[in-house]
């Protein structure tokens, strides 16, 4: 199965692994799963290190080199279609990041 990851997964996955529940922690041991982190995550994330909201064990750059290969997490990128498809969203979510996340899902 095709799993998309939260931003806020894949940061606990690096820093604070004990705050995974359960269901996730299993998702993402299951090597059958494929895992995704967007392009739009790696963007929030950048801008909230830049700003000081943001720490990691490492660098962005390493961090996501870590997971690739601990934990298989392959990049999503976002394309022409996923940007049309916000359209189609109802207003209920005024974030940029998490809206386009949806829209990606």
């Amino acid at each position: 199965m095709r799993f998309l990851l939260d931003t806020h997964v894949f940061i606990w996955l690096d820093i604070a692994q004990n705050r995974l529940s359960p269901t996730i922690s299993r998702v993402i041991q299951d090597e059958s799963n494929e895992l995704y982190l967007s392009l739009v995550s790696i963007w929030e994330m950048q801008v909230k290190l830049q700003i000081g909201k943001l720490q990691l064990n490492a660098s962005l750059i390493d961090t996501l080199r870590i997971q690739q290969d601990v934990n298989r997490i392959q990049q999503l990128p976002i394309s022409v279609e996923h940007i049309l498809a916000l359209g189609n969203l109802p207003q209920r979510h005024r974030d940029p990041f998490d809206r386009l996340l949806i829209a990606q899902a």
